[in-house]
């Protein structure tokens, strides 16, 4: 009777959202699609609607303050958020396209992962004083699918047979003078940094919010911001906290493609298009609006030329 009962569940399930694999699909359009919204936004020096009520101030008045130090230095870090958006989302629509369609387990369980660490990033909003309106709409138009794609994707992996599992030693794991081997190990480092540093930039962004180099860019301290506006800083924090969450589900997403996918040309190219939209906006926005401390960049800057050594190095030999 019981498995009468589940067998119907999943026949419901089947037939309101199929395999699931569209709706992660949409998910990851919309990420996309996003990204390139916040890049464009910021780098107009424009603010969004709901932006603009709570500060109760457009951008060009508070770039009439201090040499418009305070506006570029949110744009910096929209921009740095739009680029990791972008990349969560190639990666998504890869995942879709190559693993999950072939029914691989670990690829499901990838983006389980990375959906608990972004969706849940979500929560660190709490921790500022503002709710952004369209922020908190997005993530409850896409949370739902994002479960339903899962859910439905469920049904189609195959969890009897027999596949590697995360604690099982990888294929390409053989000696660490195998150029592939070696490559993959760089990209796994990487992955680490970008966690541990997207988490340190959110719990920075909901504490503290700014690092000794932000305010020596800003040339003010967290007081002078108050006196120009009480709202700016809670407004931030929230763009802080939300690049946080972005590259650490970057971080949980490059990991584990590094684990376990196969490096064919699908892969290199979807890790080359994800990457080189994460690290070029982190990079580069700085020295567009003179933040150049070379101490602040290091980490990006590093990043960057371990991602491209080891994505190097991770090419399969043609045979």
């Amino acid at each position: 009777m019981s498995n009468h009962a589940h067998g119907d569940d999943e026949s419901l399930l089947r037939l309101l959202v199929g395999d699931g694999l569209p709706l992660i699909s949409v998910c990851g359009l919309v990420l996309v699609f996003a990204g390139i919204f916040a890049v464009f936004i910021a780098a107009r020096k424009e603010f969004l609607p709901h932006d603009l009520a709570f500060l109760g101030m457009t951008p060009q008045e508070l770039c009439a303050v201090h040499g418009c130090r305070i506006v570029h230095f949110m744009i910096h870090d929209r921009v740095a958020f739009g680029g990791a958006l972008v990349a969560i989302g190639v990666v998504y629509l890869w995942l879709v396209a190559g693993p999950m369609k072939r029914g691989e387990r670990w690829a499901w369980d990838l983006l389980a992962a990375s959906g608990v660490v972004g969706f849940g990033s979500f929560l660190a909003y709490l921790g500022y004083g503002y709710l952004d309106t369209w922020h908190g709409a997005a993530t409850g138009l896409i949370a739902p699918l994002f479960v339903l794609g899962l859910l439905g994707s469920h049904l189609r992996i195959n969890w009897v047979a027999e596949q590697r599992g995360w604690s099982s030693r990888p294929a390409w794991m053989i000696s660490w003078r195998d150029r592939e081997c070696l490559g993959r190990w760089l990209l796994l480092f990487v992955a680490s940094g970008m966690f541990v540093g997207g988490l340190t930039i959110m719990l920075v962004g909901v504490t503290s919010v700014f690092v000794p180099e932000d305010l020596a860019f800003l040339e003010v301290v967290p007081k002078d911001l108050d006196a120009i506006n009480p709202r700016l800083v809670p407004l931030i924090a929230h763009d802080r906290a939300g690049f946080g969450g972005a590259v650490c589900c970057c971080g949980v997403l490059l990991a584990g493609v590094v684990w376990r996918a196969r490096f064919d040309r699908a892969t290199l190219q979807a890790l080359a298009v994800a990457g080189a939209a994460g690290f070029s906006t982190a990079v580069l926005v700085h020295p567009a609006i003179g933040y150049d401390d070379l101490w602040h960049l290091t980490p990006a800057l590093a990043g960057a030329g371990l991602f491209a050594v080891g994505w190097r190095l991770s090419r399969p030999r043609t045979r």
